[in-house]
């Protein structure tokens, strides 16, 4: 069975087949955003991108644009069809595909929120996320994977609740009065939940096959916008553009 990285990339290659764009000279860039750019000014200083673990790398194609959060970050300047035939064998590069097939995505209209929300976004984003679930799901048990602080701070209160993340800094410590776990824990928070809510970085970082299998499963964020719009997967992501 192809995994995801291969079904994602046909799929791709499918949508800009069909729109002629294979045959064009095309350059794509991506960039490395500050985290004042990616995310102004949320009045907190808890992101990841805050702390230096991670970048958003931005992608331009034509009138569209698209981002991917990654620990592997530089600059990229080629023809779509190099990023298509791209070995996706490291964050880098990963970051690259995913980056562009958003922006591509963007350029086509067929997705929207490929930017990532500023300010006070992503605290009116978990808000909306918190009153999402209430309504859709009432009570559950939530493991979220990756810490996204203004999420986490909301979720918390509101279900039965477990954490997962690969940042060692936050491994162990206890965030909104919640235990942060690592990756050893996966296996366990996976079956204990009744609901996975993921964040897009796992297609980044090549642990989205750890989760994919789980019967109930929310993305969230703009990384995996594109993504989950040709794999038919489930996201959230309320403030972004």
């Amino acid at each position: 069975m192809d995994d995801v990285y291969t079904t994602l990339r046909r799929r791709f290659f499918h949508v800009c087949k069909s729109q002629n764009l294979l045959s064009e000279s095309v350059q794509v860039k991506a960039r490395v955003l500050s985290s004042k750019e990616a995310i102004g000014n949320p009045e907190t200083e808890d992101f990841p991108i805050q702390k230096g673990k991670e970048r958003l790398m931005q992608a331009a194609f034509g009138t569209g644009k698209g981002q991917a959060f990654t620990d592997r970050y530089g600059d990229f300047s080629g023809k779509l069809s190099e990023v298509i035939d791209m070995h996706l064998e490291n964050n880098f590069r990963r970051a690259v595909f995913v980056a562009t097939l958003n922006a591509v995505l963007d350029h086509l209209n067929e997705v929207q929120s490929t930017i990532h929300c500023r300010d006070s976004g992503p605290t009116l984003c978990a808000e909306k996320l918190a009153q999402h679930l209430k309504q859709r799901y009432g009570s559950l048990k939530i493991t979220q994977v990756g810490f996204q602080p203004r999420m986490v701070e909301h979720l918390a209160k509101a279900f039965e609740y477990r954490i997962l993340d690969m940042d060692p800094d936050n491994i162990g410590t206890w965030k909104f009065g919640t235990l942060v776990e690592g990756p050893e824990a996966t296996a366990d928070a996976v079956t204990w939940a009744d609901l996975l809510l993921v964040t897009g970085t796992t297609l980044i970082n090549g642990t989205i096959h750890d989760f994919l299998r789980h019967n109930s499963l929310l993305f969230y964020g703009t990384t995996i916008a594109g993504a989950a719009h040709l794999m038919h997967w489930d996201r959230f992501c309320a403030n972004s553009s």
